[in-house]
């Protein structure tokens, strides 16, 4: 049986605020992110920027916040964002905490973890309008949002029709490398093989994401450092 092939779509850097993750994005990359939009799903809203490049096709970075003008969505929100801890983390300034792979079988994907012991989570149907027309996709989330292996496993996507990046102008940010460690490497390793997950090293240590960019203000490491 081959393996469903995943490869890095988006980063996610998560704030406190849309506000404070603009104000770290001009003082930490020297770019100002593109406008996102909501999500009414997870009552979430964002902003993106451009990473491609060769090695990292429609690669994005996503910059998501809680969104105070947002109904609760009565469930919790992806990425762990309703974790006291997380929170506390993200108060003083944003942190890189998770990142999403797409796939064009995710059922598949979601399938071969379950085969481990994963529960990587159901699909959700989801979307959300663009200028360019809406965008839907199909994302694993979990019932208690979490990212797990702190967030070195990550949430599966599966687009349906056009992707966000093909809209995103160059922002000057490139990404170069994405590292986890994390204490648990076998099972980091079999999981990540299981879906065919490409661009990313793992090795054993402490629990951290670590993504390498090319920016205006030079080569800019991101870490979750635990979070």
């Amino acid at each position: 049986m081959n393996k469903p092939a995943a490869q890095v779509d988006h980063l996610v850097v998560a704030a406190q605020s849309l506000d404070q993750g603009v104000q770290w994005c001009e003082a930490t990359l020297g770019v100002t992110p593109r406008a996102g939009g909501e999500h009414p799903l997870m009552g979430t809203h964002n902003r993106l920027m451009q990473l491609s490049t060769p090695g990292y096709p429609c690669a994005y970075l996503e910059i998501i916040a809680i969104n105070p003008q947002a109904p609760p969505p009565g469930r919790r929100r992806w990425f762990d964002l309703d974790d006291p801890e997380l929170q506390q983390a993200v108060q003083g300034r944003p942190r890189l905490v998770h990142f999403v792979a797409r796939t064009d079988d995710a059922a598949s994907a979601l399938k071969a973890l379950h085969r481990l012991g994963i529960d990587r989570g159901p699909l959700v149907h989801a979307e959300r309008p663009t200028p360019e027309g809406p965008l839907r996709w199909q994302i694993s989330v979990r019932a208690d949002g979490q990212r797990l292996f702190y967030g070195a496993l990550p949430t599966l996507i599966q687009w349906e029709g056009i992707h966000p990046a093909d809209a995103m102008p160059e922002s000057g940010l490139a990404l170069q490398s994405l590292h986890a460690g994390h204490p648990r490497l076998e099972d980091l390793q079999a999981a990540h093989w299981a879906i065919g997950l490409a661009g990313i090293t793992v090795e054993q240590g402490p629990p951290n994401l670590v993504a390498t960019l090319a920016t205006p203000k030079g080569t800019v490491t991101l870490e979750s450092a635990g979070a």
